[in-house]
């Protein structure tokens, strides 16, 4: 289960740090009571990152790969958790695209490595929607094979998203479809995650995918 205090969707304005952990931490703290899985935090902050590592929280999801909060590395360092680096720009200002986003990811990981995070706590997502136009998510996918150059697992995120609604003409309530292609191709392109809505659906594309590419 991914919980965030914030949305992290373009465009959306952010709340303070306080408001994000008066939000986040009680969530984290009953679905830990109550469930034995583990919880994504989804945050780019270190004040609120502790907060809900101290609240349950396994594994901290940073949209900005470690380059929004100096102090955030470190505390996931700290603590000894996974944490999910995800691609971002503030604009799809590239000048070679793919090479540009192994150039950014890169920029994440010896952040990570070099405030200790061990390489086995280290997960990439390529940010789906993140500082991309269109054009880039289709290719990112496409392509998405490449950021295996790192050796880290995978995880891809593009459950819903606005260019799957701008491939068929539909609004996000009706993208289903459009997302199990997505995951499809992550699983056939080697990604160990994929981040979902409808987890019924998608647990059954990949067990289909998974039978035939293992044969």
């Amino acid at each position: 289960v991914d919980v965030g205090g914030e949305s992290t969707r373009p465009g959306y304005a952010a709340v303070s740090e306080e408001e994000e952990i008066n939000r986040v931490t009680p969530v984290i703290e009953q679905i830990k009571a109550r469930f034995d899985i583990p919880v994504s935090l989804d945050t780019c902050k270190s004040r609120v990152a502790s907060a809900g590592i101290a609240a349950g929280a396994d594994l901290i999801n940073d949209i900005w790969g470690l380059k929004n909060d100096g102090n955030l590395a470190k505390v996931v360092a700290d603590a000894g958790i996974p944490c999910i680096l995800m691609h971002n720009r503030k604009t799809p200002d590239y000048t070679d695209y793919m090479q540009n986003v192994l150039e950014d990811l890169a920029e994440s990981v010896q952040t990570a490595r070099l405030s200790g995070i061990a390489d086995e706590r280290i997960l990439l997502d390529p940010g789906i929607g993140f500082g991309k136009t269109y054009e880039n998510n289709l290719e990112i996918i496409n392509k998405l094979e490449i950021l295996h150059s790192f050796g880290y697992p995978l995880v891809l995120g593009a459950s819903r998203k606005s260019f799957i609604g701008t491939a068929l003409d539909l609004p996000v309530s009706e993208r289903l479809e459009g997302t199990l292609v997505t995951t499809v191709i992550a699983v056939m392109k080697g990604a160990m995650f994929v981040r979902v809505h409808d987890v019924k659906e998608n647990i059954r594309v990949i067990k289909m995918t998974e039978a035939i590419i293992n044969k």
